[in-house]
């Protein structure tokens, strides 16, 4: 049975796009994108998701007095629509232990980051590369890990490292871990779980071998 994909997006969805050209290539290990929900009206994810003929939905969180009250909407959406597998990218909102619960070890972040480093409180989009530049190191990167109830603090699935360079900006170095790393490692991410390819074991996740095939 194929595993059911809905992907939570806030902006323009660069990494959405990876997912559905990783679909319409080689597939996803099995798996199918059939729902993008975003968290405000008029995201240029939504647009993505429209061409790629996947349903677009919109959980706004402005509609919501609290976090809690908009995850709690979240999770009755995605049980509506059957999801097996829950992809963060770029959502730009906590979510509460409701989802956690609802979908243990099934939901997957994509961080601009090699976790632990530049990660939890503070640390998105543009202000985690701001701050590998500030502390000057050699090496940056991104992580696909799985989502707990702490900030970035999930059991790690893949990493990929990144070069920086000597008169990077945010900007140039952003655009480099994207397409170097996370355009790269969150579409293998999913196809292992579409796969059933993960085991964790606490902190440890495994990557199973492919089954073998007479």
């Amino acid at each position: 049975m194929a595993k059911r994909i809905a992907v939570l997006v806030s902006g323009g969805g660069t990494n959405l796009q990876a997912l559905i050209d990783t679909q319409q290539k080689e597939g996803l290990g099995g798996g199918s994108l059939v729902a993008v929900i975003s968290s405000k009206e008029g995201a240029y994810a939504l647009e993505r998701a429209k061409k790629a003929n996947i349903p677009g939905y919109v959980v706004a969180r402005k509609a919501f007095p609290s976090n809690q009250a908009m995850t709690q909407a979240l999770v009755e959406l995605l049980r509506t629509l059957n999801i097996d597998l829950v992809v963060l990218a770029g959502f730009m909102h906590i979510l509460t232990g409701e989802i956690i619960r609802a979908y243990p070890n099934a939901i997957l972040n994509i961080h601009p980051a090699l976790i632990p480093s530049f990660c939890g409180p503070g640390a998105y989009g543009l202000h985690v590369h701001e701050q590998a530049l500030a502390y000057g190191v050699k090496l940056t990167g991104a992580t696909v890990h799985f989502v707990n109830e702490e900030a970035d603090g999930g059991p790690i699935v893949l990493q990929k490292a990144v070069e920086v360079l000597p008169d990077d900006t945010p900007e140039v170095l952003q655009r480099r871990v994207m397409e170097e790393a996370e355009w790269r490692i969150l579409p293998l991410a999913v196809s292992l779980f579409c796969q059933d390819r993960l085991r964790t074991e606490g902190r440890m996740v495994r990557i199973l071998p492919p089954p073998f095939e007479i």
